[in-house]
């Protein structure tokens, strides 16, 4: 073989690695051996320090495709910063081997970063540690109170006075996103945290951006992963139609129904099964809920997408509204 077939059969790739969204992520540099696609074989355990910088103290919370830890940046710690602690997102192994699973997590990381709103968790950086082959996001360590642990203690409900000072920075941070070509994708209390900085809307792991937004940003199919929430996914989802911003409000409104009232509106079933039972046909105003926001709540959790009218921002218009202006108002129109 002379020198230029060598050097043609150098920069040939396999059509799995061409296709694979993590490959050049995993080279160590462009002079290293080609990379293959992260494998069961490939993958290292996890350890202790990843990238040289970043020491694994414990876990905080594991969902459908990984988990986050509470670490030490040791490069901060070194030039004497006096909280050097971050969380830290990685994918669990049996998605770490996916091709495309590392891509999923960089969409996770453009699309929160982005947004750049006082009540979206702050991201800092999308790294790869290539000795075990992980890709993984580092973000602020929130510190506080994610809305299910809240309603675990708070069986009832919350009072009015409360639920509107969550409900409304919810929605205000929703229609944000949305304006921003955002799309959530996995709206639940576990979801929302009551951080010491105030609220939190974090995991966009099965996130997208609307048409045209981030463009170079691939668009990714999540069905094998399976990993949308069926007591607060809408029905549209759950049947394989695509993620939208209505989908994002009926999820968004099943949360402030189960807080206003400590109940979730349909036993938290998946919605195809709620919607098939007619369970919306009896579906009442939780009583911490002021009757005039109940019937822009009630359409926000229409099973039926074409009759979810209304959007996070009216939604949140409509929560807004002060019941003694509107009396006021009543007042006037009938003196």
């Amino acid at each position: 073989m002379n020198g230029l077939e060598s050097s043609v059969d150098d920069l040939l790739m396999s059509e799995e690695q061409a296709n694979n969204l993590t490959y050049f992520a995993f080279a160590k540099s462009h002079k290293a051996e080609p990379a293959l696609a992260p494998t069961k074989a490939s993958i290292g355990e996890l350890p202790q320090i990843l990238a040289g910088r970043y020491h694994l103290e414990r876990l905080l919370g594991a969902g459908g495709m990984g988990a986050v830890y509470r670490a030490r940046d040791l490069l901060h710690e070194q030039f004497g910063d006096p909280d050097p602690y971050i969380a830290l997102k990685i994918l669990g192994e049996e998605f770490a081997e996916s091709p495309d699973a590392s891509a999923l997590l960089y969409s996770e990381f453009a699309l929160t970063r982005r947004l750049r709103h006082d009540n979206v968790v702050r991201v800092h950086t999308f790294e790869v540690d290539t000795d075990c082959q992980r890709a993984f996001i580092t973000m602020e360590l929130m510190r506080g109170l994610t809305l299910d642990k809240l309603l675990c203690e708070r069986p009832l409900g919350l009072p009015w006075k409360e639920l509107r000072d969550i409900a409304l920075p919810l929605l205000d941070t929703l229609a944000c996103a949305h304006r921003r070509g955002v799309l959530h994708g996995d709206m639940k209390p576990s979801n929302v945290m009551l951080s010491e900085d105030g609220l939190r809307l974090f995991d966009f792991g099965l996130g997208q951006a609307e048409e045209g937004v981030l463009p170079g940003l691939p668009h990714l199919s999540r069905e094998r992963f399976n990993a949308w929430t069926p007591g607060y996914a809408a029905p549209e989802l759950l049947e394989g139609r695509p993620l939208s911003a209505s989908a994002d409000v009926y999820g968004a409104a099943c949360v402030i129904y189960e807080l206003a009232g400590g109940k979730h509106p349909f036993r938290r079933l998946p919605s195809t099964q709620a919607r098939d039972e007619g369970l919306d046909r009896g579906l009442e105003a939780p009583d911490n809920l002021p009757k005039h926001c109940w019937p822009a709540l009630r359409t926000a959790l229409a099973f039926d997408a074409a009759q979810r009218t209304v959007t996070a921002r009216q939604l949140h218009e409509a929560l807004s509204v002060d019941p003694s202006w509107l009396q006021r108002l009543a007042l006037r129109r009938h003196g």
